[in-house]
């Protein structure tokens, strides 16, 4: 989806992926310690504003101006601050080697885009920091209940196997869920989960 399409998503009154954070980032980030969080395509800032409130320093970034407004009344609504930039994986502004955990939650790119945008996001992670993804599988493409109309850009095990074979203890599986994350991601579904430490 272009920019201006997820601005004329995020502009409805609804949070249209609900309020509450996606419930395996919030279980995996039970797991750890709290630190500096990275989100990229963030949205309307229902994980950054979850791991805010557990005490996590948290900068997300988006395409979307209208997804920023929405995060940081979110962010006001529950007393707590997030860095967010809006930009695109080629224009935000990363230090290298800096956060203790980047979370990746539903950020599907085209096929041509997919590593180039995984491995920028990993430079950007400590050593010994943890990374989490959850995403659609290509089976997904049989649901009506969320993600991308194109298979290219649902995710293989294969593919995420390479893409970050730098992570050691990495564990991908694919897994059915039932989602409810508003009206955009509801019933069942077909993910990939991803869990690695650099």
């Amino acid at each position: 989806m272009s920019r201006t399409m997820w601005d004329e998503r995020y502009a409805a009154e609804e949070y249209v992926y609900g309020t509450s954070p996606n419930q395996f980032f919030r279980e995996e980030l039970a797991k750890l310690a709290p630190g500096r969080l990275l989100l990229p395509a963030e949205g309307e800032g229902r994980n950054s504003v979850y791991a805010a409130s557990r005490g996590w320093k948290v900068v997300a970034f988006d395409t979307s101006a209208e997804g920023q407004k929405k995060a940081l009344r979110l962010a006001g609504q529950k007393g707590v601050h997030i860095q967010y930039q809006v930009a695109g994986y080629s224009q935000v502004l990363l230090p290298e080697e800096h956060f203790d955990c980047v979370a990746m939650i539903y950020t599907h790119a085209s096929a041509s885009d997919r590593t180039k945008r995984h491995r920028r996001m990993l430079s950007s992670l400590k050593e010994g920091g943890t990374f989490i993804l959850e995403g659609f599988s290509k089976e997904q493409i049989h649901n009506q209940t969320g993600g991308p109309r194109d298979v290219a850009m649902l995710f293989s095990e294969e593919e995420l196997k390479f893409d970050f074979q730098e992570l050691s203890e990495l564990k991908i599986w694919k897994e059915e869920i039932e989602l409810q994350e508003g009206p955009f991601h509801n019933g069942k579904a077909s993910v990939i989960r991803l869990i690695g430490i650099k």
